[in-house]
């Protein structure tokens, strides 16, 4: 290595300006062509010093599909599909714009999921936590939602700093995730002034003037279930439904009044929306404080302690722990199924169709984590898609870290805070937003620098990128000065005017890092 190599004191100093952006893994960042050594090829294809993935459209039409299996560079490291491989080996290259079309619809219906489990599931056990343990929506928002929104990403950067080689990498990408806080903080501010504006036309008294970000939503609670038939339609005689009753009710996710009294439109999106709803209420529990039964459904709920475990199981890590065999005898997905079904059969007949048990709080806990998981599965899968879209077109690392990757990263955490916007908890949203970044940087980072440490003996060397890492770092800093001087000015009542202020400065910082990447503006050498 050159001797222009960065010692521990820069390291740390560089920490310091760090402390509000988001740990990625190497796995969900970009490209490491220049960092991966090539392989022996078994094909046609002649090495290169560095096999960059995006080198593949330059090459014969035969050598593509062994390009792509055999290069390091073009491997997942999570997700389910290789869109990579899906792309050059899968279709022809007649029909290639085929391929890439369909891609782009499928990343629609993505994001389509992450909207549905963020609105019906991941927000409304969100906010029955807060309410169970009497929480505020400040605290709830830098705990369990910092912790839904990071977890995913701490454990990944612990994988990309136990190895010397992706170290350098991971705090690569940090840079690169510059505006998500950024992003995270427009959403909020916008969804609220949107909450609130919706909220007052809808009221018909006038009602005291209230800051915009001091409180959450003292109107009237919104449902956490959205099937819920209504007190109106429930028969006036008593009735004792059956459990098969209770579980099919549970299962339909369709409204038909509401389907009758809806357009045309409306009912089109919910055809796309129904085999998801339908997968997440089968997969996903559901506690509504605000019910007298805290939507208690038992033979649904019961199935729930099988599914799931198996869920986090095959999520978690796309599903690499849910294989793994313990003691060379049963794969963890199977000694998951086992111990939750024991638990299903004893809560079943502990437990009966009318009263909720003491411990049906747990199932919020339950259908947070596996919300979160689905959310995390569902972005990977953007980012993913993002990726392979970027080899296509030959966007550079850069390039593609700073705007596809950045913005199919930010995605499962940008719905979870725009639907808590949006249904009237801004606090809460607004707190996660800095919270979640905070606990990547420290606990993702942190940890992961000292089990390096801790396991060779020798300290983290990160190699600077030139201009642009001052760029990125200066840039963060700005922001964070203004934020912390504009907001205690504003009596920390925030409105349209500070949203835009940070989306502007988004769109600024974006244009000069890329104009920084392509050497347009550069420092003279001395």
């Amino acid at each position: 290595m050159s001797g222009r190599q960065p010692n521990l004191h820069w390291v740390l100093s560089l920490f310091c300006v760090l402390p509000m952006v988001e740990t990625v893994s190497g796995a969900r960042g970009p490209f490491t062509g220049a960092h991966v050594s090539p392989p022996s090829s078994a094909s046609d294809v002649k090495p290169t010093p560095t096999m960059d993935c995006r080198d593949v459209c330059g090459l014969n039409v035969s050598d593509r599909c062994d390009f792509i299996r055999t290069n390091p560079d073009c491997r997942s490291e999570g997700g389910y599909i290789n869109y990579l491989e899906e792309l050059f080996c899968r279709f022809p290259p007649s029909l290639l714009p085929l391929a890439i079309t369909l891609d782009a619809f499928w990343l629609l219906y993505l994001f389509l999921i992450l909207g549905v489990t963020a609105a019906k599931f991941f927000c409304p056990n969100l906010s029955a936590i807060s309410t169970l343990l009497k929480l505020s929506h400040n605290v709830a928002g830098v705990t369990f939602l910092a912790f839904g929104n990071g977890a995913p990403d701490i454990f990944s950067a612990l994988v990309a700093f136990s190895d010397p080689r992706t170290a350098g990498l991971a705090l690569g990408a940090l840079f690169g995730y510059l505006g998500l806080y950024v992003f995270y903080v427009v959403t909020v501010v916008v969804c609220t002034w949107i909450y609130r504006w919706q909220r007052r036309r809808s009221l018909v008294y006038s009602m005291p003037a209230t800051p915009e970000m001091l409180s959450d939503c003292e109107a009237e609670p919104v449902s956490s279930n959205s099937y819920d038939y209504g007190e109106e339609y429930r028969p006036l005689l008593f009735y004792q439904e059956t459990t098969a009753q209770i579980l099919v009710q549970a299962l339909n996710p369709l409204d038909y009044r509401k389907w009758r009294n809806k357009s045309a439109s409306w009912r089109a999106l919910k055809v796309f929306k129904l085999p998801v709803e339908f997968l997440l209420l089968l997969t996903v529990p559901v506690v509504d404080p605000d019910k007298e039964d805290g939507n208690w459904k038992r033979p649904l709920n019961c199935l729930h302690l099988v599914i799931s475990p198996l869920v986090l199981a095959l999520t978690l890590q796309s599903g690499v722990y849910g294989f793994y065999e313990i003691g060379g005898l049963l794969p963890v997905w199977a000694v998951v199924v086992i111990a939750g079904t024991a638990l299903a059969a004893v809560t079943f007949f502990a437990t009966s169709n009318s009263e909720p048990p003491r411990f049906h709080w747990l199932f919020a806990f339950l259908g947070f984590l596996t919300s979160a998981l689905w959310i995390n599965a569902a972005a990977t899968e953007v980012v993913n898609i993002l990726r392979s879209l970027g080899v296509v077109f030959r966007l550079s690392n850069t390039v593609l870290g700073l705007t596809l990757l950045a913005w199919g990263n930010s995605i499962g955490d940008a719905f979870s805070d725009f639907t808590l916007a949006r249904q009237g908890y801004p606090r809460m949203a607004f707190s996660a937003c800095f919270g979640g970044i905070i606990l990547n940087i420290l606990v993702g980072v942190g940890l992961g620098c000292l089990l390096q440490i801790s396991r060779s003996h020798t300290e983290v060397k990160l190699e600077p990128d030139g201009l642009l890492v001052w760029v990125l770092a200066g840039a963060l800093g700005l922001s964070l000065v203004c934020s912390l001087v504009s907001v205690p000015l504003q009596c920390f009542q925030l409105d349209k005017v500070y949203g835009l202020c940070l989306l502007l400065f988004y769109v600024s910082f974006l244009v000069v890092a890329l104009l920084t990447e392509f050497g347009v503006i550069r420092l003279k050498s001395v």
